[in-house]
Order: structure tokens, then C-alpha cells, then sequence
């Protein structure tokens, strides 16, 4: 069995877990299985799951079908150029079910879509796909917003009050 790399997974509010470490080369159902020989799993949780590769997602169906293991992806669905991230293209495909956590855009409306910022807030459209860290630079916006590229409320627009999907 390969070493495993442990880590810890944190949240913005300061809590954190162990976690095993992974990365786009891993089969990541025999890393589970091989995991499960010597500890009970009762579910498996993927954060960034926006990273992964289709192989991956495909072995992580296998975890839920043979392993019998359930396992929940937390990610993104699109790049700050609005494009789906790749793994999230095949979790779309190959999930057994979906759930959307809504997030909120300046205006009032769902945010679907993310903006990234520079250091002086002008919006970037361009350049590297991924870029760890620097949650300060991406702004959730809805898609009005993130098609005229405004990051963040004007002075004189009004909030939508009671807005629904």
C-alpha cells in the first residue's frame, strides 16, 4: 500500500479535521479500499472536488457501487471565465444526485457565477485556470453581474427585496 500523506481540512470559520491527502495521478478507489481494509469509512468527503480528473470521479462512483461507501464532492462549478471546471463537467455527468449551496451576489440575486479580482479589484478574465489561495480575489457574483463584470454593489443601486428563484 502506497504511504499515505495526511493533512488536515479547514474551514474559514476555523475548524479543522484530519485528511488524507490525494492527488490527480491517485486512483482514488484503490487508495479508499485500501484505507477501508484497516478502518471502518461510513462516508467519504472530497472538498475542491473541481480539481479532479474524470478518471477520478469514475473511480469515486466505484467507491459508492462496489465499496458501498458514500462519498460527497464539495466544489465549484465554473472557472472565473465561466466555463465548468473539468471535474465538475463529470461529477454533473456521473452523480447520483445534486445539491446546490446557494451563495448570495451583491445585488440580492443567486450567485452562479465567480469573478476574479487583481490586487486593485478590476476584473480579470484571463489567464491560469487555477491559482491556490487568494480567496480574497474571487467574488461571487449572479450572472448579470458577472457578464458586465461588476464585483461588487454601486452606491446608488437598490438591494431586491423578497427576491425568489
Amino acid at each position: 500500500m502506497k504511504s499515505l500523506s495526511v493533512g488536515h481540512v479547514s474551514s474559514r470559520i476555523g475548524l479543522s479535521q484530519p485528511a488524507t491527502i490525494f492527488n490527480n495521478t491517485d486512483n482514488l478507489f484503490h487508495l479508499v479500499r485500501d484505507i477501508a481494509s484497516t478502518v471502518d469509512i461510513h462516508c467519504l468527503l472530497i472538498d475542491e472536488a473541481q480539481f479532479l480528473e474524470k478518471a477520478q470521479v469514475i473511480q469515486l462512483t466505484d467507491v459508492t457501487d462496489e465499496l458501498n461507501i458514500p462519498v460527497l464532492c464539495y466544489g465549484l462549478r465554473t472557472v472565473f471565465r465561466g466555463e465548468l471546471f473539468p471535474g465538475s463537467q463529470q461529477l454533473l455527468a456521473w452523480a447520483d444526485d445534486l445539491t446546490e449551496l446557494k451563495t448570495i451576489c451583491h445585488c440580492g440575486r443567486k450567485a452562479n457565477m465567480v469573478l476574479r479580482l487583481d490586487s486593485v479589484g478590476n476584473v480579470i478574465k484571463q489567464g491560469a485556470q487555477i491559482k491556490i489561495g487568494g480567496n480574497d480575489q474571487y467574488v461571487s457574483v449572479c450572472r448579470q453581474h458577472f457578464k458586465s463584470g461588476m464585483a461588487s454593489r454601486r452606491k446608488d443601486e437598490l438591494m431586491l427585496e423578497g427576491f425568489d428563484d
